[in-house]
């Protein structure tokens, strides 16, 4: 987990169900970058219908801030307009994470206002800091 977002959310992030979830359906996908033999980036691509969802995205604190986060996440734009010929991606962010929003910003994605509820009382999603916790819906066109 990005450990800039620990003061907002705690614990583990998904578990091995979740991970083997998306491993194992034909409209998902696990994209993995490996240094040494070892896992230091992941992201979730999802096909969903005309878009495609961007998720479980992960890398390494000690490889933050190196451009590792904005190359894989236009290979995953580039895997999800190829192969499933989609044409927006999709993805929710924990709307309190300012500087995370423009973050992917900077990378063509726009907030829309369209909030979903936090999952609380459910460890899967992790530990909320804070009780004003929300998701909010990003949306990048890939043309």
């Amino acid at each position: 987990m990005d450990h800039r977002g620990a003061d907002i959310l705690q614990g583990q992030r998904t578990d091995p169900q979740g991970v083997l979830d998306v491993v194992k359906s034909p409209d998902s996908r696990l994209l993995t970058v490996e240094r040494e033999g070892r896992i230091v980036a992941c992201c979730q691509l999802e096909h969903r219908g005309a878009h495609a969802y961007f998720g479980m995205f992960a890398v390494s604190p000690a490889l933050q801030g190196e451009g590792l986060g904005g190359k894989i996440i236009a290979e995953a734009e580039r895997q999800a307009r190829e192969t499933w010929g989609v044409t927006e991606m999709h993805m929710t962010v924990i709307s309190v994470r300012e500087d995370l929003i423009a973050w992917y910003e900077r990378r063509g994605y726009r907030r829309t206002g369209r909030m979903t509820p936090f999952p609380y009382g459910d460890e899967r999603f992790g530990i909320p800091q804070r009780d004003d916790l929300q998701f909010e819906l990003l949306v990048k066109p890939l043309v």
